[in-house]
């Protein structure tokens, strides 16, 4: 491919730090409808009862399917994404189900598996 004068070559450089930790654990809390939908998430569930979304990254990304797992399982949360190769899990449901849901991924991760965790926010 033969780049133009005006033509800048990008090249992106993407990094994973090998390690135990979750990186980022963040509650939006009353999510407007389009964020629903900019997320892929599914089209047919009722989103007006659901009033939170959760988002956790993590490291290792196989971790990922061991916490939706545990966030399934804590609450009435619904699983929105999990991607075990970036290791990344979105969770809907209500504010009390996702942070329960949270709560409980996070402290698996810190306390039975020895990860290192950041602080749960929320918006």
């Amino acid at each position: 491919m033969e780049l133009l004068d005006n033509e800048i070559k990008q090249r992106i450089i993407q990094e994973l730090v090998p390690g135990k930790q979750i990186t980022l654990a963040h509650i939006i809390a009353n999510p407007d409808d389009i964020l629903y939908r900019k997320l892929g998430l599914d089209p047919t569930v009722d989103y007006s009862v659901r009033s939170a979304i959760g988002i956790v990254t993590m490291s290792p990304a196989e971790y990922a399917v061991i916490a939706a797992d545990i966030a399934l399982k804590t609450s009435g949360a619904t699983l929105g994404f999990v991607d075990r190769f970036s290791g990344t899990l979105i969770i809907t449901g209500s504010v009390s189900e996702v942070t329960e849901s949270l709560n409980a991924a996070v402290s698996y991760a810190k306390e039975k598996l020895g990860f290192s965790v950041c602080e749960i926010t929320r918006t």
